[in-house]
């Protein structure tokens, strides 16, 4: 016979019903509006959007790295999981509920990634700080959307996390060679056409063993200075994990 889930916060917030449950001693439920959002026994492809934003970067001194969304900070552990202690993560998150939960009850499934010296925790919507991070002076190494919303087949060209200006303002906040990586559903060649019409590389990876639907697209802004958007070629796909 199963345990049963526990209520531990309920949180009403601008997006929705936000619940925090578990079962047993490692076994939580994030869920909003009474939408699953994420499970902490299934979290392998949240995980592999880290560790692939990040590959390469574990002797770059002073990495810099923007995180979208922060869940249950698995995508944030594999990302300093891969960072030199000289990096610097920046997380947006809306929701100041989730960052205290990620420091209080799910906090010892990441090791407590949230506290880690390397990180700073912005309670900000996400499409702003991309924002501010393409007007500044200093470029980043990787930008990674890890949302409970991914994109689909239907996101507007004007949507402020996955439209055509948000995949140029991510392009801009990068260095040449940088990777700009979003977690989504299903692989949508409309998503990663918009993202080679901003300039990028593109390729998308399958990392999820349970459920193939999940991708991780990898969009990569070409290293060299003169790189300049294009018309997006087909869409290259890599094996999975």
């Amino acid at each position: 016979m199963s345990l049963p889930w526990i209520t531990l916060d309920r949180a009403e917030t601008p997006d929705g019903v936000l619940v925090l449950q578990r079962r047993g001693a490692r076994d939580h439920l994030i869920t909003h509006d009474g939408r699953v959002l994420m499970n902490s026994m299934t979290h392998g492809s949240e995980a592999a959007l880290g560790t692939l934003a990040c590959r390469g970067l574990e002797k770059r001194d002073g990495a810099r790295v923007l995180v979208g969304g922060l869940g249950m900070a698995f995508t944030l552990r594999a990302v300093l999981d891969a960072l030199p202690p000289s990096a610097q993560v920046v997380v947006a998150e809306r929701n100041p509920v989730v960052a205290a939960w990620c420091r209080g009850p799910l906090a010892e499934l990441t090791a407590k990634a949230v506290d880690d010296a390397r990180v700073t925790v912005r309670i900000a919507d996400f499409a702003d700080v991309l924002r501010d991070a393409a007007a500044a002076t200093q470029r980043l190494d990787a930008i990674v959307i890890d949302l409970y919303v991914g994109p689909d087949g239907d996101t507007p060209h004007g949507d402020p996390l996955y439209g055509s200006g948000a995949c140029a303002r991510a392009f801009a906040a990068l260095r040449p060679g940088g990777v700009f990586a979003i977690w989504a559903e299903a692989f949508h060649a409309s998503y990663a056409k918009r993202l080679g019409a901003a300039g990028f590389d593109v390729a998308h990876e399958r990392p999820a063993k349970g459920n193939r639907r999940f991708v991780v697209y990898l969009a990569t802004k070409p290293a060299r200075n003169d790189a300049k958007p294009a018309s997006a070629a087909a869409p290259r796909r890599r094996s999975g994990l």
